[in-house]
């Protein structure tokens, strides 16, 4: 079932290539989310978001929290809400029991979710704390 993006393609299409740049794949359908957080190994998830926590704080802190990092998780891959619906929609219910947030930051471990940075703790926060953050879960769970 495909259901219409609440944004503009060309406006979320630049803050979607802040993370694919940095090796993020868009994930689009419910099967390719099922697929990639279902994989061995760490799996980080960023269910991005047009406000303006997600542009200045996770999306720059996931950055540098990645560019600080000597392995990064095997599989990077987003999810943006109120444009891949159908796909958010499928994350959400691998991120259970945690309410639907945006933007948050996942991450999974052998298809488990191991750790999990909701809205209210990006919000209000520095890029350098959200990296620092995302920084201690890798390390605890490599």
């Amino acid at each position: 079932m495909y259901i219409a993006s609440m944004y503009p393609e060309e406006m979320v299409r630049p803050m979607e290539s802040e993370l694919t740049s940095l090796g993020f794949k868009a994930l689009k359908r419910a099967a390719d989310v099922d697929a990639a957080l279902s994989e061995a190994g760490l799996v980080l998830l960023v269910i991005n978001s047009v406000c303006g926590c997600a542009a200045g704080g996770a999306r720059p802190g996931v950055a540098q929290a990645l560019a600080r990092f000597d392995t990064p998780p095997a599989r990077l891959c987003t999810v943006f809400a109120g444009v891949d619906t159908e796909a958010v929609a499928q994350a959400r219910t691998h991120t259970l029991p945690y309410p639907p947030s945006s933007p948050s930051v996942a991450l999974f471990k052998d298809g488990t979710l191991v750790h999990f940075v909701a809205r209210h703790q990006i919000e209000g926060q520095s890029a350098a704390v959200i990296a620092a953050h995302l920084q201690e879960a890798l390390a605890k769970h490599q």
